[in-house]
């Protein structure tokens, strides 16, 4: 099994987690946080710009979750992301997912690699790219195995 598939299974192994970048008008970041709701995970939304969201609460930042998560996915621009990896850190939180999908191109990544090293070198787990829902919905199933198969899937 490669590193990314035992990482991203640890990962989804956790039951309390963050998901940041959910917003009031829908997108990657709310389809990851409905997903992992409807699978019975405790999920909480984080944005700074929003109170509410998918008709729960919304956080304005990790460290103001209620409580310590499991782990945190970033669907958010790589330009706060070091930001956002910096608030993982001082929260606690052991594992950081930063969302890319390479299918839709650089437009579509929460990968900054400065924001993996910092996470990286403070002792969490990072993932840098790929997507959660690879491993819990079909179509993205089909879609990690397009992109295993031609050599784009984290290493």
């Amino acid at each position: 099994m490669s590193d990314f598939n035992q990482q991203a299974r640890e990962f989804l192994s956790q039951k309390r987690i963050a998901v940041v970048g959910v917003s009031r008008e829908g997108g990657t970041a709310n389809g990851i946080y409905r997903k992992l709701r409807d699978e019975g995970y405790t999920v909480f939304a984080v944005n700074p710009n929003t109170d509410q969201a998918e008709g729960a609460p919304c956080y304005p930042s990790v460290g103001e979750l209620p409580g310590p998560v499991d782990g945190a996915i970033l669907v958010t621009k790589p330009d706060i992301s070091t930001q956002v990896m910096q608030e993982c850190v001082a929260a606690g939180v052991p594992r950081v997912w930063m969302h890319f999908n390479p299918m839709f191109g650089a437009d579509n990544s929460s990968v900054s690699d400065a924001a993996v090293a910092y996470g990286r070198e403070h002792g969490l787990t990072v993932i840098a790219g790929g997507c959660p829902m690879m491993f819990l919905e079909t179509f993205h199933k089909v879609m990690k195995w397009f992109l295993g198969v031609s050599g784009k899937l984290p290493a």
